[in-house]
């Protein structure tokens, strides 16, 4: 028998594996100490990357859509924690038998007035909560935080009474006098930890026990307090140039080998 060429591939020739790269996930490029250099993908990125864009608030003034997870990374950096809420399996009929995969849910925060929910499902326990990590920052939200009585030192609860609803589960949250603490079970006592809430009772029906759809009403019930337009809300706000028009110039350069 003829020697097997080199490479050891068994007389294959070049063989199918031990070639491909994969598309891999995001846009980046390797430096020198082997981590990942971002390199924008989108209009907003490149803003943020050149320090155009100061804050996440500036962000959410003009409802810019973030498509990018490392916009919310180089704002809040460090701050922000994640938390695994949930991990469970979920199954879809074939003919070939059952074919399962995971679901994660991952609640993101920096304890500060930021939070994000990612729902994820992979074939894969670890590829699950990364995605879930990645879409949990890309979907994070400001929280508007309040007093319970007079507006002394820090705000601590929830500035009023708001709800949320996800399938039969429904979360309200109410203001508490400080000192109170959260008065909530344990999942959602997570997620408004995560937002940086010291105190709030908290009232909720339906069925709790699944845990995806708590956490998502729990979610939504912080996302509506900027929703509420209260009285020192209402003066007049003056209105500025989006940052998309605002550098527009700027934007208008072509982008050469990922340099401005």
């Amino acid at each position: 028998m003829a020697d097997a060429p080199s490479g050891d591939r068994g007389g294959f020739g070049r063989g199918f594996g031990g070639r491909g790269r994969g598309r891999g996930r995001g846009r980046g490029r390797r430096d020198g100490d082997g981590e990942e250099k971002w390199v924008p993908a989108t209009k907003l990125g490149r803003l943020v990357q050149q320090g155009k864009i100061k804050s996440l608030e500036q962000i959410y003034l003009f409802s810019l859509p973030v498509k990018e997870y490392q916009i919310v990374d180089y704002f809040l950096g460090t701050a922000l924690k994640d938390e695994v809420m949930k991990i469970m399996p979920v199954q879809k009929q074939t003919r070939a038998g059952q074919r399962t995969r995971f679901k994660a849910f991952v609640i993101v925060g920096d304890s500060n007035g930021h939070v994000g929910l990612g729902v994820k499902c992979a074939k894969e326990v670890a590829t699950a909560i990364r995605g879930a990590i990645i879409l949990a920052k890309t979907a994070c939200i400001p929280i508007r935080r309040g007093y319970w009585g007079n507006r002394i030192g820090k705000v601590h609860t929830v500035p009023m009474k708001v709800t949320g609803y996800c399938g039969s589960v429904t979360v309200r949250l109410v203001p508490a006098p400080r000192g109170a603490g959260i008065v909530a079970a344990r999942t959602p006592k997570k997620v408004l930890q995560m937002a940086g809430i010291e105190d709030c009772y908290t009232a909720s029906r339906g069925s709790t026990k699944t845990l995806g759809n708590t956490v998502k009403a729990t979610f939504y019930a912080l996302a509506k307090t900027y929703g509420f337009l209260t009285p020192d809300l209402w003066k007049e706000t003056a209105l500025t140039k989006s940052p998309l028009q605002e550098y527009t110039d700027f934007l208008s350069k072509p982008v050469v080998s990922g340099k401005q």
